[in-house]
């Protein structure tokens, strides 16, 4: 029978692995048989590693599901790459980095938790586990959780859901076959968040890991990544938006989490601010020495000045950046609304984008943003890159391999302003503009912004979540502007559609390549790529067509990809 998922014995085979995190570096304890696997904690714990490793690196939350967001208007491609169609709306799903990414999810992750979780519940039937057997297992649930909510929101339609299958459930056991699609993808939100349930019940709290430990999934990460769950599941079903608000006072009540005191201090690479309240979850990267098969997160410096203005520094300095994604702009634009006085930036808007001219420390030299490579589009991203400011950077702060440009960071995956957004956009679907305005002025007053006023409107909770999530790759925008353009009211649809219809734009200088002369801004020009024309079956993705041939069938496309 042909199969495009990987059996559970491949899974013990893959667990020997480097990565980036302290709770990874796991010493694994021998070569496994399946049926003597879980005999030892350690066991547990280097099940549980291998599915952590599936979700740093370039494919999941690293570069390639970052090209995903070309279709909207928040950065331009820095240079030439092959996958035009996502930004055009034109995708047909075997675009590498969709295939890598779907394939990477069912085939290492979905899989490697689905394989834990029937083995310690299997397990449990015959003696009670252990408390990191415990822990492990509500890990498995979590990690099952997410991988299928990356599907789910990609792929899901009210028609037709995507593949899963709980191996547990399977009478006799699973055997290895095709998971069905589930009838709509609102079952498997469903599904989604009857795991995090038990992973919120199983996990202890993150305050409970020692040091070495940080990074695991814990309650508070279940209750977060939940209220993102419920709030793309309101789309199809607007029953849900009070479960988002049920989620996030949650978050805030049992699990202290809130807005750290400053915004820019979310993205250091200082290890004593990587573990703040505003912390939910993330993937911690640890720079330093490279090994075969580190984990660590690439795209600090992907969106790096393509070779990093190694020129310009003494010899045997630079960094090997390979500038891909360069704000545009639109989104200059949109964070300069919120500038308190003229001719002075907002801690958000600086911390976020380096414009012409910008001062900033590079391997221990000042210098003034400008770039000479590729696309000019007058920008750089520049939350990233304090790991680049000390001279001996390199080896610490930064990796030593720079064909593998990755940073020390505290990558976040899902922190609690993101949260309390969806907690406002739940109470505006419930036209309660005024509690709606109380979040989204907190993230405000942090970055020490103007209030909006009283009561909140659809055109405040858009810019919001763009201006304070931009640039994160744990931010979807692309797919927060589809749900919009689908489910939104007319206010935000607009501002929405403006973006899925439009070129970003660049912002040109007529003496980009001399750092010393003051900038003369040229014409604003639109980044030059092709037309978009946004269609609603563009929500989601369709499936690639290798996996749809190796199902035999099973595999299907929603009516309106067909």
């Amino acid at each position: 029978m042909k199969k495009y998922i990987t059996i559970a014995l491949s899974v013990i085979g893959a667990l020997t692995f480097c990565s980036c995190s302290k709770f990874l570096d796991v010493k694994p304890q021998g070569n496994y048989l399946e049926e003597t696997f879980f005999e030892t904690d350690g066991q547990a714990i280097d099940a549980i590693s291998s599915c952590y490793n599936e979700l740093p690196q370039e494919s999941l939350y690293g570069r390639e599901i970052y090209w995903e967001q070309g279709c909207v208007n928040d950065f331009v491609w820095g240079r030439t790459r092959s996958f035009n169609s996502l930004a055009t709306l034109t995708y047909n799903g075997d675009e590498s980095c969709l295939r890598d990414v779907f394939g990477q999810v069912y085939q290492k992750g979905l899989n490697r938790c689905n394989w834990i979780i029937q083995r310690l519940l299997r397990k449990q039937e015959g003696k009670e586990l252990s408390a990191i057997e415990t822990r492990t297992l509500g890990e498995a649930y979590f990690l099952r959780a997410f991988y299928h909510y990356t599907i789910a929101y990609r792929y899901g339609t009210k028609d037709l859901g995507v593949p899963f299958v709980a191996y547990e459930t399977v009478e006799g056991g699973y055997n290895n076959e095709i998971p069905e699609q589930q009838e709509s993808v609102m079952k498997n939100y469903e599904l989604i968040v009857s795991d995090l349930q038990k992973a919120e019940s199983l996990l202890p709290v993150f305050e409970e890991y020692g040091a070495d430990d940080r990074g695991r999934a814990h309650k508070a990460a279940a209750a977060a990544l939940m209220s993102k769950v419920y709030a793309y599941w309101a789309g199809w079903d607007p029953s849900k938006w009070p479960e988002v608000i049920t989620c996030v006072n949650r978050l805030e009540q049992s699990y202290g989490r809130d807005l750290h005191p400053s915004y820019s201090e979310l993205f250091s690479c200082d290890f004593a601010k990587f573990w703040t309240k505003e912390y939910c979850w993330g993937l911690p990267s640890y720079g330093g020495k490279w090994h075969a098969g580190d984990g660590s997160m690439e795209f600090p410096g992907v969106c790096l000045e393509n070779n990093g203005w190694s020129s310009e520094l003494p010899a045997g300095m630079g960094y090997n950046g390979w500038g891909q994604f360069k704000p545009s702009l639109d989104l200059y634009e949109e964070m300069s609304k919120d500038n308190v006085e003229e001719g002075v930036k907002n801690e958000r808007l600086a911390k976020s984008i380096l414009e012409y001219g910008d001062p900033f420390t590079y391997f221990g030299q000042p210098f003034r943003f400008h770039s000479s490579s590729d696309v000019e589009a007058g920008f750089q991203i520049g939350k990233y890159m304090e790991a680049f400011e000390a001279e001996d950077c390199v080896g610490t702060t930064a990796l030593d391999n720079e064909d593998w440009p990755c940073t020390r960071i505290n990558w976040p995956i899902i922190r609690f302003a993101d949260c309390l957004l969806l907690r406002a956009e739940a109470y505006l679907m419930a036209g309660d503009g005024g509690s709606a305005a109380r979040d989204i002025n907190r993230i405000r007053e942090r970055s020490h912004l103007k209030p909006i006023g009283a009561s909140a409107t659809w055109t405040d909770l858009y810019h919001e979540r763009r201006c304070e999530l931009a640039l994160e790759p744990a931010n979807d925008h692309a797919y927060d502007c589809k749900r919009w353009a689908v489910f939104g009211n007319s206010e935000i649809k607009e501002l929405a559609l403006n973006e899925l219809n439009n070129h970003p734009r660049v912002r040109h200088y007529k003496n980009r390549n001399d750092p010393d002369s003051p900038y003369t801004v040229g014409p604003y020009l639109d980044y030059q790529s092709p037309v978009k024309v946004w269609k609603e079956q563009c929500l989601t993705f369709p499936y690639p067509s290798e996996q749809i041939a190796k199902s035999a069938g099973k595999l299907k496309n929603p009516p309106s990809w067909n």
